[in-house]
C-alpha cells in the first residue's frame, strides 16, 4: 500500500512540484490551497504525512497544525513545513504545535524525497 502525503500550499506551483516529485517517487498525493482546506482533507482522508506551508490565506500553516493535533486523526502523522520562513521564534512554535520538522523554501527535489521517506518510514 503506497503512502498518502497531504501537500499544503497557496502557490499552485509549489504544489504541483512537489506533487511531480512524490507522485514520481510512487506516493499518493492530496494537495490543499491553504490551512482550512488542508485541515477539511486532513480529517477526512488517512494521511500518512503532511508538507505545510507557513504563509497561507484562511489558516496559516501554525494554526492548521494546532487545530489539526486536536483530533484523533493527527496520531502519528509527521507534519513538516516547507517554508521561506526562517525564524527560530516561528521554528520554535511550530515544533510546540506539533510540527516534526522545517525545510526553508527553495529546496530540491532530492531533500523532499529524502525527508519524505524518512519520516513515513518509506
Amino acid at each position: 500500500m503506497s503512502k498518502t502525503v497531504l501537500i499544503v500550499d497557496d502557490s499552485p506551483s509549489v504544489r504541483k512540484m512537489v506533487q511531480m516529485t512524490l507522485a514520481g517517487a510512487g506516493y499518493d498525493i492530496i494537495e490543499a490551497e491553504d490551512g482550512q482546506d488542508a485541515f477539511e482533507k486532513a480529517t477526512s482522508n488517512r494521511i500518512d504525512a503532511i508538507l505545510t506551508d507557513q504563509n497561507m490565506p484562511r489558516l496559516d500553516g501554525l494554526n492548521f497544525i494546532r487545530q489539526f493535533r486536536g483530533t484523533p486523526q493527527s496520531v502519528g502523522v509527521p507534519i513538516v513545513f516547507l517554508s521561506t520562513e526562517s525564524d527560530a521564534n516561528l521554528k520554535s512554535q511550530a515544533k510546540e504545535a506539533g510540527a516534526t520538522g522545517w525545510m526553508v523554501k527553495p529546496f530540491d527535489q532530492n531533500q523532499i524525497l529524502a525527508v519524505v521517506k524518512k519520516i513515513v518510514g518509506a
